[in-house]
Parts: C-alpha cells; structure tokens; sequence
C-alpha cells in the first residue's frame, strides 16, 4: 500500500537515516520510535510529502488517499467546527462546496446543471450523503458536543481544537493514516475511545507517540528508527522493548551458547504472544511473531539514564493529611475544596482532575508554594518531600545561569566535582555537556536536571506533576520504572496511562465539588461505572468530558 525505497536525509554531514527500503501493508498499525532527535516526526512529514528525502522515494499505491494529522491549531480559525472536519476528505468537502455554489447561482446555466449532476454521482458515491452526520457522529465520540458543531475554531479551547483536528484526520476512513503524537491534551476518555478505533480499523495506520500504553494496545508492528537506519519489527512497544533487552543480555553474556540464546528468545515470544493485551489483536499479532527472524533482534544504541529514588530516611507512620483543603483561581472560583485525605503507609496516590490547573494548584499548596484559601494540610515529623513541578523555569532563569556542574552542586552535600561529573553522566549528561549554561537546555535536559536535583535530596515523600512533558521514551522509561521501585509514598499526576497504572495503587480525584478517593489502581478507576456515575455527579454534569 506504501513503499518507500531506498530512502535517506541527510543535513550537510549529518546523516539522519540512509538506504531505508520498507513496505507497510492496510490493516496494521505501525508505531514509530527512537531517540530524540533521531528524526521520527521528519520521517512521517517525508511520508506525507510535505517534505523531500535527500534521495530515495515513497509511493502510494494508485487511488488510495491520505490522511495527516495537522500540528497547527490555528489553521482553521475562521471555519466552522463541523466544516473543518470534512475538509479532512479535501476532494469530498470541495465537491460539496462546487455543487452547492451551483445550486445557489440563480444565473446557472443548463451546462451548470449537467455539472451539478455529475458531481451529485460522485458526491455520493463517496458516502457524500452521510458526511456530515459521520462527522458530527467522531466529534461527539470524542465529547465535542452538539452545541459545539457550528461554532468557529478559534471559540474553542486548546483541547477541544486537538479533538477536532484528530476527527479531521479520522473522518472519510482515510486508506493511510499518519498520526504524529495523538495522544497530546486528550483527556483519559477520548484517549481509550481512540485506542479502540484504531485497534478496530482496517486500513494503514502510522503513528508516532511517546505514551507506551497508546503504542502496545494500538500497534502491530514498531518501526525503530535506529543505528541510522529504519527497521519493522513485529510486535507492539512492550514486546520490542522487552525483546532488545534480551537481545542486549545476550550480547553481554559473551559464553551463552547460540542454541541458549535462541531458547530463551522463543520462550519470551511464546509468553508474550500468550499475554496478547487485546483479544481482537492477539491472533494476527501471534502469526507475525511466529514468523520473526530471531536474528533480526539486536540490543538498541539508546542510553537510558540512571533514575534511582533512595530515601535518606525512612517514613513513620505519620505522613501527610489534608483536612477541607480548598483553592481559587484569581477569578474567585473553586479550583477545588472539600478535600481530605491521609496517607497510609506504602500509599502511592494519583491525583486527577478534570482540570489540569487545578492539580497543580493542589500541588502547589501542599508544596509550599502558595496558601489554600480554606482549610489545612501537614506533614508527619519523620517526612521529607520534594516536588517535580510541571513548570521548571524558574530553576533555570538567566539571571541565575549557570553550568551543569554549578547548577547541580547548589543541591549536592557533596561538592567535588568529580562526585557530580560521575552523577550528571549517570543521567547522560556526559564529556563537554557538562559546561552547558542551564538556561540553553532542553526541556528533556530540564526534567533530567530536575530528576537529578530531586535524587540527592534523598526524599521518602515526593510531589510529581506531568513527569512525562518533554521526555523520551528511554528516560520516561527509566523514570517510571525508579517510582514504581520508590520506596516511599508519592502523589503523582500524569497523562502517561502507564505511569498511573504501574504506579499508583489509590486514586483520588479533586474538582470544585469536592473529592472522591477510591483504593483501586488506575485501570479499575477508568473502567468502573460506579466510579463514572460518581464523577458525574462531582462535575454536576450529566456526561464527564
């Protein structure tokens, strides 16, 4: 269906990806990873054309159209809701639009009719007839409700327009469907409702995404953009991840034997194809697997940092209690109140809310930062906490710039530089990067920098709000892995599915009504309609959004 031969991008001598010859087939979806910076996003914008490779070529097969994802949230201001997702069947939208002119010509002549005939015939034949319901239909899928339908882009929020745009992409079922970072500002709902239309759509799906939970329950198949070349590999995220692990013990244990080697690599896929995450997946994605060239599996030039929380103290049995806590926003109204809530020993809690700003108010107050406009909050004598805010700017201003090695010692009992080199290349800060002055960093270099800060405070309590902004897998990866080991308590917020899931084992959820607290991981809290019809209740809306 789309074949790229031959392919490479190069930007004077540095050669992002070379000689790249694939084949991508309807009825899987491929997820596309690598470092970043290894040139994921490029790769789908050369698939698109809207960029040209350096040499090589893509084609599609004759009459099969594509469907792209815009990045541009204001492109389509001045249009109506609805309108803007049937432009995303361009040759539909504009058929309607030339017949309708016609229609509404009072001087049309007989020729004009014969033309508007025709483009009756094509109109529906295309499912012209059902357009704009099918479109109101994914709009209303994704909790863009009724009223909304005719408003003009530029009246809705931020999320709503990520909803509308994913619609556009969605809507004609396009034969090709290039999706780069999907998930971004979708709430929990909306996110499951598109994991279960990919998982059921029937033609081509290319995605690139850094919420692992998105890729395994929509992938088939990984596209690993790696040693400066392109690879498929069978299997979703967890299953290539997993796989080059193995394939990396094996490279370091230079005496296991071959036949060893390949026993192992068979059980593993053996047990993976048994534990299938869905049903309606597992068989198409068993028969890949039993056909996979176990001497295709290398281990992946990818570093991932060394995240390792170490509490310097351990935690008495007092922890952390808030009683009737509530904050405003600087309009007068409850971002929150009514909230109580006490920690018990060995309690990981994630924190939700409808509204984002209203998490991180909360955390915030309970940091320190600012006062809560009703009730109180206190943490036990043996605690000591540290907060990863999801706004970092402030640690890294101009006025107070400095280089990674300075930045980092402010918060080092121990001060040799040696001491901190060693700790900043654990977190892949490494050689010259060390001078960097902190003000030129990357929003990835930020929350590293951040991480690090946090580990030598040597905290048994943590605050963690959107870990996951600007990370990539690899370090998102390691993060994830060093909290579920944590053996302190933590209250943690994040739209990465994955991080709630393997993290916390108690849910609680903060909004202007009130709170609800369940004991339950983040899976049982998504899936239950009593928790649904509680939340409904919280919001005072008859659907949650």
């Amino acid at each position: 269906m789309l074949t790229v031969s031959n392919l490479g991008l190069q930007y004077g001598k540095r050669v992002l990806f070379d000689e790249v010859n694939l084949t991508f087939t309807g009825g899987n979806c491929y997820g596309v990873i690598g470092a970043n910076g290894a040139g994921k996003t490029t790769f789908l914008k050369i698939l698109s054309g809207q960029i040209d490779a350096t040499r090589g070529s893509v084609s599609i097969e004759p009459g099969y159209r594509m469907a792209v994802l815009k990045q541009n949230h204001f492109e389509f201001d001045e249009y109506d809701v609805l309108s803007t997702v049937m432009m995303g069947y361009r040759e539909l939208y504009d058929i309607m639009n030339e017949k309708n002119a016609i229609y509404m010509d009072p001087d049309a002549t007989e020729e004009d009719g014969m033309r508007a005939a025709e483009l009756e015939t094509k109109y529906g034949e295309m499912g012209g007839w059902t357009a704009e319901s099918d479109a109101a239909e994914l709009l209303s899928n994704m909790g863009i409700t009724e009223d909304l339908h005719y408003q003009l882009m530029h009246q809705l929020n931020g999320t709503q327009k990520v909803k509308v745009l994913l619609a556009q992409a969605l809507f004609g079922n396009p034969d090709i469907l290039l999706l780069d970072e999907p998930t971004n500002d979708l709430d929990p709902e909306t996110i499951m409702w598109l994991e279960d239309f990919l998982a059921d759509y029937r033609n081509l799906v290319i995605v690139v995404s850094h919420d692992r939970h998105f890729l395994d329950m929509v992938c088939t198949h990984v596209v690993d953009i790696d040693f400066g070349k392109i690879k498929i590999f069978s299997g979703n995220y967890s299953f290539w991840y997993e796989s080059s692990q193995l394939a990396l013990k094996q490279m370091l244990d230079k005496n296991a034997k071959l036949d060893k080697k390949r026993q192992e690599m068979m059980e593993f896929i053996q047990r993976f194809s048994a534990n299938a995450s869905k049903s309606k997946q597992a068989t198409s994605r068993k028969k890949a697997l039993d056909k996979l060239n176990l001497e295709e599996i290398q281990p992946s030039s990818r570093k991932y940092p060394f995240i390792f929380f170490k509490s310097e103290r351990e935690a008495g049995n007092e922890i952390f209690k808030c009683n009737n806590l509530g904050k405003k926003n600087l309009n007068g109204e409850w971002l929150f109140r009514n909230v109580n809530v006490q920690f018990n020993k060995g309690d990981k809690i994630g924190l939700v809310s409808k509204d984002s700003v209203a998490t991180t108010a909360f955390y915030n107050v309970i940091a320190g930062i600012d006062q809560p406009d009703e009730g109180n909050y206190e943490y036990g004598q043996t605690i000591t906490k540290d907060y990863l805010p999801v706004e970092n700017a402030d640690y890294f201003a101009v006025e107070h710039d400095l280089d990674l090695i300075n930045w980092l010692r402010q918060y080092s009992k121990e001060k040799d530089e040696q001491f901190i080199r060693g700790f900043l290349g654990k977190m892949l800060f490494s050689g010259e990067e060390v001078y960097k002055m902190v003000s030129v960093l990357s929003g990835g270099e930020k929350v590293r920098c951040m991480l690090s800060k946090i580990m030598l405070s040597g905290p048994n309590f943590l605050l963690v709000d959107e870990p996951t902004n600007h990370l990539d897998l690899e370090s998102i990866t390691a993060f994830n892995n060093a909290l579920t080991a944590f053996p302190g308590s933590l209250f943690i917020t994040s739209h990465d599915h994955r991080f709630m899931q393997t993290v916390a084992n108690r849910v609680v959820e903060i909004s202007p009504n009130g709170m609800m607290d369940k004991l339950m991981d983040y899976d049982e809290f998504l899936a239950s309609d009593a928790v649904k019809e509680q939340r409904r209740q919280l919001y005072g809306e008859s659907v949650v959004v």
